[in-house]
């Protein structure tokens, strides 16, 4: 079975807060469903489908009971951390396409920054593994250092990854960082987990964001623009105990070329791309693994404002993505879907709106970089 074409996205939105002390989680999930609903011209009453994962407090039931969502007939919470909610629309399309719902919401929302995250077991091996580590800038920064030892990628180049990120993010209103840095300014600032430096490092905010995806006859009755998903992949990667480990990849190797067979598109015919950006390097790998350029050359790719709207090849997270914008409870996902979603309607800021946009891709990883990790990959178009 195919999902193609089969469910649209009918609303969406993102929280505008970056810092929440004075909410609870579960009232911003409340507060992103309202806004995702508002947005697509529907009720809590017409939700039949809910899709969450471990960010909403007491698990789907609970959240769920919350949210009044009293008309539900099916449930999903794969955890997959950064890339749960990229997995959950392909989840809900199948859903729709099998007739398990008709109109699903998709919830994200979470308060890192107002305070620390709570403890997780990292899988089987946390019993030998959580008194050494590694913690998450140890591990991407493994992943950075492999990549330059193998193909000569550069700190610099890294660096650009985060130039265009702030470039987007001076016309975001609601970024936590809208100064527009240097390539030097990159390099410059503090190391943290060498070669990362600060400013290859994502923001870490409160908030969230929440998606409607719904069939086509609904959507096509609620007079919004409509945008439809045409591809979905999903995969994992492990160490394999250990056995077999190159930190150079990511599953993208996997997710990418299945979304991008189900939608029959090429890399070639994306317009704009919300790719996830916990660190420089993690776009940079992902690139590769997804085909816009050969493995090793992601540095050279990125460099030089390649991923600036309007001046390189292949705009890229507008809003300035994880590096510049948010990136709440540690998984950036649905962010990359409501950036997506805003360029295919054309609701973009004007400065970053990609003329003619009418194929997007969405894609992240959850986990661990080139170690244990999932990701995700979708395909979506303007209709």
């Amino acid at each position: 079975m195919t999902i193609k074409n089969k469910a649209y996205i009918a609303g969406i939105y993102e929280h505008p807060t970056r810092h929440a002390p004075d909410k609870s989680t579960a009232q911003l999930h409340a507060e992103v469903a309202k806004g995702a609903l508002d947005d697509a011209g529907l009720t809590k009453a017409d939700i039949d489908g809910y899709f969450c994962a471990g960010d909403a407090p007491g698990g789907i039931w609970q959240m769920s009971d919350y949210l009044g969502l009293n008309n539900l007939r099916h449930l999903d919470s794969t955890e997959t951390g950064g890339c749960s909610y990229i997995i959950a629309l392909g989840h809900a399309a199948e859903a729709i396409a099998a007739g398990k719902c008709s109109v699903a919401l998709i919830t994200l929302a979470g308060k890192p920054r107002t305070g620390p995250m709570p403890p997780r077991a990292y899988g089987p091996e946390a019993d030998f593994e959580m008194a050494y580590g590694p913690t998450t800038h140890n591990a991407y920064g493994m992943c950075a250092m492999r990549h330059m030892h193998e193909f000569g990628t550069t700190s610099e180049q890294l660096a650009w990854v985060k130039v265009a990120a702030s470039h987007h993010a001076q016309y975001n209103p609601h970024a936590m960082l809208r100064d527009v840095v240097t390539v030097e300014d990159v390099i410059n600032s503090p190391m943290i987990s060498d070669p990362l430096h600060r400013l290859d490092c994502c923001v870490v905010s409160d908030g969230g964001g929440a998606v409607i995806v719904t069939t086509p006859e609904i959507a096509k009755s609620l007079k919004r623009p409509l945008v439809r998903l045409t591809g979905h992949g999903e995969s994992n990667k492990g160490p394999n105990g250990g056995r077999k480990l190159d930190l150079t990849y990511s599953a993208g190797v996997w997710s990418g070329p299945t979304a991008f067979a189900e939608a029959g598109v090429t890399p070639k015919d994306i317009k704009y791309a919300s790719i996830y950006d916990s660190f420089t390097i993690t776009v940079v790998i992902q690139l590769e693994d997804l085909g816009f350029c050969a493995k090793g050359q992601g540095g050279k790719f990125v460099a030089d404002g390649n991923l600036i709207s309007g001046v390189g090849k292949l705009p890229w997270n507008t809003d300035g993505g994880g590096l510049c914008n948010n990136h709440p409870i540690n998984r950036g996902g649905i962010t990359k879907i409501i950036e997506a979603v805003r360029q295919l309607r054309g609701e973009a800021h004007p400065k970053v709106q990609v003329p003619n946009c009418d194929l997007a891709l969405v894609h992240g990883t959850g986990g661990l970089l080139g170690v244990r990790h999932a990701a995700s990959t979708a395909i979506l178009e303007r209709v």
